[in-house]
């Protein structure tokens, strides 16, 4: 990952409507070479998409919680993860260690539609053995960006 291809990416975090053109002037090259790098990114999976940020509450999901979930045997695992990844509430879904086998973020309309998620969907997953859920009361931070341009020596994080 060269310096401009890292900028490139930072940049694209920053605002994904950006143009090539755009890109191109902030990083000192052609059109086409920007566009051959953010091709060549795409390719190797580094830009996995392109998508619009919106706000859950603006559009009626006015819960957001944390879900860590117990599975009782690794064998449950991946019947765990494919259930997971149908459901539209969950935001998120990590295995993780600790107490929990998987930490989930979740976003529903209401505290009903979170009690229907948790009774009704996860608990009756097979493996499936506890649920703690954590309700967000306000969010001070929530990024996508990831740092893709290595900080100089010396400089503070």
């Amino acid at each position: 990952m060269d310096e401009i291809n890292a900028r490139l990416l930072d940049l694209l975090q920053l605002n994904g409507r950006a143009t090539q053109l755009e890109l191109a002037k902030a990083v000192g090259l052609s059109q086409p070479a920007v566009a051959e790098r953010i091709r060549k990114l795409e390719e190797r999976g580094i830009i996995r998409g392109y998508t619009a940020r919106v706000d859950a509450k603006a559009l009626g999901h006015d819960i957001t919680a944390f879900i860590g979930v117990g599975i009782n045997h690794p064998k449950f695992f991946e019947g765990f993860a494919r259930k997971v990844q149908g459901l539209d509430e969950v935001l998120e879904c990590h295995r993780v260690a600790g107490a929990d086998s998987y930490l989930l973020k979740v976003r529903t309309r209401n505290t009903r539609t979170l009690d229907r998620l948790l009774v009704e969907v996860l608990r009756t997953i097979p493996g499936v053995t506890s649920t703690q859920t954590t309700i967000v009361l306000a969010s001070i931070k929530e990024e996508t960006h990831v740092q893709a341009a290595p900080e100089a020596e010396g400089e503070e994080p």
